[in-house]
């Protein structure tokens, strides 16, 4: 197994560790916190991270197919999802942390 290849497994294990500790620590909460934006934060640069080196190892980077489309949509959505998180933490709305929760286990489920 290439090194390439162990890097990009802990990279995506570390992802999928850290947003699911982000969505379900923000559902237990029952509101956004800030350290719930954060782990969303480290998940996605995790993510972003492994897709990379996967891409390296295909050594295909724009080739277009389900699994990169798929893919790309879930950067994209966690891209979103973090950005999301990080404005309504600026704006303060109570009620906005308090609903979040919903959009983040359809985010953690794509």
């Amino acid at each position: 197994m290439s090194s390439l290849l162990i890097f990009a497994i802990i990279f995506m294990t570390l992802a999928l560790a850290f947003y699911t500790i982000g969505v379900f620590g923000e559902k237990k909460k029952g509101i956004l916190l800030k350290w719930h934006c954060i782990i969303f934060w480290f998940g996605f640069i995790f993510d972003t991270t492994g897709t990379t080196i996967m891409s390296k190892i295909a050594a295909q980077p724009l080739s277009l197919n389900l699994h990169s489309i798929t893919g790309g949509i879930a950067l994209l959505l966690m891209a979103f999802h973090a950005l999301w998180a990080s404005a309504i933490l600026y704006k303060g709305s109570e009620k906005s942390k308090k609903v979040f929760h919903k959009f983040s286990i359809v985010v953690w489920l794509i």
